[in-house]
């Protein structure tokens, strides 16, 4: 018997495959090339191997676009199985997906794409309120709604340990990267108007700048839905995270804490060492022009 709706993303949403096997979500995963070697996220490649590879090489991988034939499969598929499908993508200013998966949702009947004006776990928290909603019979129109117009609710911000990745890739100057590096400076990454940029820069040891990022992040959490909240993190060291975990739990009663590995976009970009907690406020976030 066919579902009704089936909720479905791109491979950067970070959800952990618990997640996505209790909503049974389905996944269309980007490609990643490593060298001469091409590979699908998540699939026949993962985020050490991109660390390790990096290490031996100093060669970042490239990332690519869902393609809009890689999408009408999908769509194909997944319409065989269901009567609606909601799909939701990276930022449309981070990537091509959106646009490919636009036009590949086309030529079907029933076929949503939601642009998450996000990346990560900030879209992984839309993708699993569309489940949720979908569980709970609400109808394929109504989800889209909804999640929409909680796009501009969405918290998403990382700090980052090193700013080696992001020199490499071209985001950030030599001059920058040495003098965060000397000064022991770690970024913290946020999206605004569905684009990357930095918020503010702390000084210190990893561990403990996270500290104060994740007290800054919550505040007195009186403007955030406490329903969920990820902690996700590249390859962060087992201990850190946990402490992370745990003033996460100590500041606010969250419902549901989520802890997820980032995927191959993030850690193309950001690299090893990366960690951030993303939730929903109350009320659309103001963004600056």
């Amino acid at each position: 018997m066919k579902r009704n709706i089936l909720i479905a993303s791109d491979s950067t949403s970070d959800l952990s495959p618990a997640l996505i096997e209790r909503y049974g979500i389905r996944i269309l995963p980007l490609g990643v090339t490593v060298g001469d070697k091409h590979y699908t996220d998540g699939v026949d490649i993962d985020p050490d191997f991109i660390y390790k590879n990096y290490a031996e090489t100093k060669t970042l991988p490239k990332t690519s676009a869902i393609s809009i034939g890689e999408a009408t499969d999908f769509f194909k598929a997944c319409r065989e199985e269901a009567d609606a499908v909601i799909f939701f993508t990276i930022s449309s200013q981070m990537s091509s997906t959106f646009h490919n998966v636009r036009l590949a949702a086309q030529e079907f009947e029933a076929v949503y794409v939601v642009d998450t004006q996000n990346l990560s776990t900030g879209g992984g928290l839309l993708v699993l309120k569309a489940a949720e909603m979908a569980e709970a019979g609400a109808a394929a129109e109504e989800i889209v709604k909804t999640c929409e117009a909680l796009v501009p609710c969405v918290d998403a911000s990382f700090v980052i340990d090193s700013l080696e990745f992001l020199h490499k890739g071209g985001r950030c100057s030599a001059v920058a990267a040495f003098g965060a590096n000397l000064l022991q400076l770690k970024p913290c990454i946020v999206v605004k108007n569905g684009k990357m940029g930095v918020s503010k820069k702390y000084r210190g040891k990893f561990g403990e700048v996270l500290k104060k990022y994740v007290a800054e992040q919550i505040g007195d959490a009186s403007d955030i839905d406490l329903d969920r909240i990820f902690v996700t993190h590249a390859g962060c060291d087992e201990a850190i995270v946990s402490a992370c975990v745990a003033l996460v739990k100590e500041l606010a009663p969250f419902k549901n804490v989520e802890i997820t590995r980032a995927g191959c976009t993030i850690s193309s970009h950001c690299g090893q060492n990366t960690l951030g907690v993303l939730f929903f406020r109350t009320h659309p976030i103001v963004q600056e022009q």
